[in-house]
Parts: structure tokens; sequence; C-alpha cells
């Protein structure tokens, strides 16, 4: 039997970016408690890129633990703002608070992404992209939200780039697929190498 690409990764978006790239795959997402995982670490003092590579190996890992051969793709997305990191918002009032808290600011978005295979971390890739908010205040961010709705709780910075959360930015700098939670170009380059994509 031949080797599989596996997506350790509920995530809609990545899925998508690699369908468009034209991948075959399937997807199993991890089961691993992030919070398990992260508690010790954050405690430890650990960085932020540090954290992102090593959420994106425990599900990498996770995955190609119980799928012998395959080569599992694992990712993980953290967003660093003033000293402190940010999850998923919990509910509305939380994703409002947040991005009171960015307006006019700049943060960061870290997203790691790992390939294992049998257990095995055989790669490991971290990108930055730094975005800045344009100043907006309590009235924008309520039209906002009640106009996306509870995908707001989906993406770490209660924003989807992608659609209207654009409407939030001032500037960015870094590569959108970053932003979008799995630095695309790097992970089709070492496909290649795996030679899972053609050359």
């Amino acid at each position: 039997m031949g080797m599989t690409l596996v997506l350790a990764s509920g995530s809609r978006i990545r899925a998508e970016l690699l369908k468009n790239a034209g991948l075959t795959f399937e997807v199993d997402p991890a089961t691993v408690d992030e919070r398990a995982v992260e508690a010790p670490l954050l405690e430890a003092g650990l960085c932020p890129e540090d954290l992102a590579t090593i959420l994106a190996e425990a599900k990498a890992q996770d995955v190609s633990e119980r799928r012998s051969n395959d080569l599992v793709v694992g990712a993980d997305q953290i967003l660093a703002f003033e000293g402190e990191r940010y999850t998923k918002p919990e509910d509305m009032e939380a994703a409002r608070r947040q991005l009171l808290k960015f307006s006019g600011k700049t943060h960061e978005l870290l997203s790691a992404v790992v390939i294992a295979k049998n257990g095995e971390t055989l790669w490991r890739h971290l990108s930055v992209a730094r975005l800045t908010m344009r100043p907006y205040g309590p009235e924008f961010v309520g039209r906002y939200l009640a106009s996306v709705g509870d995908v707001a709780l989906t993406s770490v910075g209660a924003y989807q780039l992608e659609s209207r959360g654009i409407q939030l930015f001032d500037r960015i700098d870094g590569d959108y697929f970053t932003i979008l939670g799995l630095p695309l170009l790097p992970l089709l380059e070492e496909l290649r190498n795996q030679g899972v994509v053609d050359r």
C-alpha cells in the first residue's frame, strides 16, 4: 500500500489551501489536548515561536503514531501581542475585548507546520507575520462582530483576513498563507523533497 498524505487538522481553511494547491490528502484531526500540552511549557516560560512548533509537532506525531507509513502534516498558530499569547476567543464578548485591545496596534501571528511519519518528526518550519490594525472604535467592532457572527470565534485573532476581517487592518507584513495558519510555500517545497508533490 502506498503512502498517504494526511492533514492532522480539522481546520476548513487549511484543508482548502492544500486542496487548492492540487494535493490529494486525507483529513484526520489530532486528538491532542492543546491546553494540557501548553500548560507546562507556559510555566517554563517558553517563547510563542517554540510553543507553536511544539504544538504542531504534538498534533503531527499524534496522528502519525496511529497511521503507519503515512506522511502527516500538523500545524498550529499562535497570536502574540504585547507579551501575551492569544487563543481562539471563548465567546463574542471575549472577541470584542480582544479586537478593541488590538485597535491601532501591531500583533504577530506565528504559524508552525510539521511533517511526521511513524511518530517521528521529519521536518519543521515556523513563519511569522506582523499585522497592524487600523484605529477603530467599539461601534465598528460591534457592527463587525454582528455581521460575521460566530465565525469570529474560529480564529485566534477573531477575524478572517480572507473575508470581512480585512476591514480591520492598516498594514500587513508577512506571507498570506502564514496568516491563514499554514505556511504553504515551504510546506510544498518539503513535500517535493519527500516525493509527494511533483518537481
